[in-house]
């Protein structure tokens, strides 16, 4: 197995179909490759119904993504390609086997994307990259590539989308669905052959439970430093709020809470790990803040995704210019204040997310593009310039004589040690 969980056969043939112009449904056939896909389609479980499963979803397919399906020789592949394409598209298939494979296939498919995308990682252009990552929200969300978003919602379909879309020419995200003024949202989504109000209510309701992590600020840092030189210990801080689509009376962001404050060089307890955090108040003045448990998203809303699924949160910088990454990616699977409360409204606190890298070895202005992906819901990904400032390293705080730090006494050095 490797380290992502997938049989050493699977990444070795998801290897071979990497292509640095690798498109979505691409990489849905790719993943069909995998053998993991053998013992759940053993024996004459490989060509049974095979017919009748490409006759309810050929016409769902792109001529491009058809024509990679039927190229496939009949067996494991071409069913496991046909079970995922079913799945994806939501086709009802009038077969208790087949439906249950169609199900079965997505958490196998998930797997495996998570192996192509250390691929497309360790490859390191951008575009694969963020392709793959696309992927995994649509296994999760059981939506085609070039879906619409809305039908994370529950009881939207394609063609209820579609006629809320209207003539758009580019699919509507639930946050600007949910923008749309009320009485608006409400006529273009309920009547006769779309929702009916309950449903619609259900529906909204559970737009505005979605965890939306909208930046606020995104900065670069050394800790217990003015400047950064090259090749220091850089701190990526990207401060942002979970706001669901549709929420109401919003507070105006505290400018306090967009600040990362550094522990005194006399704070013991922050220096020895005792406590980890210090803000400011009102006042401006330092005060220490004791470590809050770390807060689990919830699950996601992913009601055909036959697992529970907690969502994360992943964040790098690629290099625009030349298509590359630059810094992979951290992932955040917990935060460290509550998204919602006891009641179920949003809390709307200043989330704080960290990640350390390397400064480059050149002084200089360094412009990336910093990604932060969901990779449980569409539509909910942040794209933003930031600038990393990499002074010469003569800009570094020299340390005067009288500022050397003194050799502790005895007794000082048996109190830490206790």
């Amino acid at each position: 197995m490797s380290k992502e969980k997938v049989l050493i056969e699977s990444a070795n043939n998801l290897f071979r179909e990497y292509d640095v112009n690798i498109g979505k449904g691409d990489i849905i056939s790719a993943l069909s490759c995998g053998s993991e896909f053998k013992s759940m389609l053993k024996g004459e479980k490989s060509e049974s119904s095979l017919g009748k499963l490409e006759a309810r979803i050929l016409d769902r397919l792109s001529a491009k993504d058809r024509t990679k399906l039927e190229d496939l020789d009949g067996g494991v592949r071409r069913k496991a390609l046909g079970l995922l394409w079913a799945y994806l598209n939501r086709v009802e298939l009038d077969d208790a086997s087949l439906n249950e494979g169609k199900f079965e296939v997505a958490p196998i498919a998930h797997a495996l994307n998570q192996a192509f995308t250390s691929i497309c990682l360790a490859f390191g252009s951008t575009a694969p990259i963020l392709a793959s990552y696309s992927i995994t929200q649509s296994l999760i969300q059981a939506i085609s590539p070039d879906d619409s978003p809305l039908l994370q919602l529950p009881y939207i379909t394609s063609d209820i989308a579609k006629v809320i879309e209207g003539d758009s020419k580019t699919h509507l995200t639930v946050q600007k669905f949910m923008q749309i003024p009320e009485s608006k949202r409400r006529e273009l989504t309920v009547g006769k052959g779309l929702l009916s109000g309950d449903q619609y209510k259900t529906a909204i309701g559970v737009a505005q439970q979605i965890p939306d992590l909208q930046v606020a600020k995104a900065f670069f840092k050394v800790v217990g430093e003015k400047h950064i030189i090259p090749g220091s210990l850089v701190s990526m801080v990207v401060k942002g709020r979970f706001i669901p689509p549709g929420s109401t009376k919003v507070p105006e962001i505290n400018e306090l809470d967009l600040e990362d404050i550094d522990p005194d060089e006399d704070d013991l307890d922050a220096i020895l790990g005792r406590r980890k955090k210090v803000r400011k108040n009102e006042k401006g003045e330092k005060v220490p803040v004791d470590e809050e448990k770390a807060i689990q998203p919830p699950l996601a809303y992913a009601p055909y995704y036959a697992r529970d699924y907690s969502p994360r949160w992943h964040v790098f910088l690629s290099d625009s210019k030349q298509g590359k990454l630059a810094v992979p990616p951290f992932t955040f699977t917990t935060f460290d204040k509550p998204i919602f409360g006891a009641n179920g409204k949003p809390t709307f606190n200043m989330q704080t997310l960290k990640a350390q890298f390397q400064a480059p070895p050149q002084a200089g202005q360094y412009t990336f593009v910093m990604h932060l992906i969901c990779d449980s819901y569409m539509g909910m990904d942040t794209k933003m310039e930031v600038t990393l400032v990499v002074e010469e390293a003569s800009k570094a705080a020299v340390m005067e004589p009288e500022d050397e730090i003194s050799e502790p006494d005895e007794g000082e050095l048996r109190r830490l040690a206790t």
